[in-house]
């Protein structure tokens, strides 16, 4: 597997891309949650992306799918260097995919939901 940097519009996206054998069929892309590393989702072209500030690991996802949020309501909990991080909506606007799962290590940059 290669680790590559693409960027769309501005923003930067880490993805990993994997190599597969010519007579591999192609499947659907996964689900969120479905156990695959979120680094594998690419994330909807519409909403606002809310990208992970640092490394670490994600302790709770405290927002569900198609719920209301408001501006400075707290997302998701990042555990980072033995630190709790609140990840906080930074506009109004309704959870339209969330693209991590509770104890997933995510990367600096790494897309979480996207808002």
């Amino acid at each position: 597997m290669k680790n590559y940097e693409i960027e769309i519009d501005g923003q930067v996206y880490h993805v990993k891309v994997r190599e597969l054998p010519d007579d591999a069929l192609m499947t659907e892309q996964p689900k969120a949650g479905s156990g695959r590393p979120a680094a594998d989702y690419a994330p909807p072209a519409e909403g606002k992306t809310m990208l992970a500030p640092m490394a670490g690991t994600i302790l709770r996802i405290l927002v569900k799918e198609g719920q209301r949020v408001k501006k400075g309501e707290n997302l998701i909990v990042l555990e980072a260097m033995k630190m709790e991080n609140e990840i906080v909506a930074d506009e109004d606007g309704i959870i339209r995919s969330i693209l991590v799962k509770a104890n997933d290590s995510v990367e600096s940059d790494q897309p979480l939901l996207i808002l």
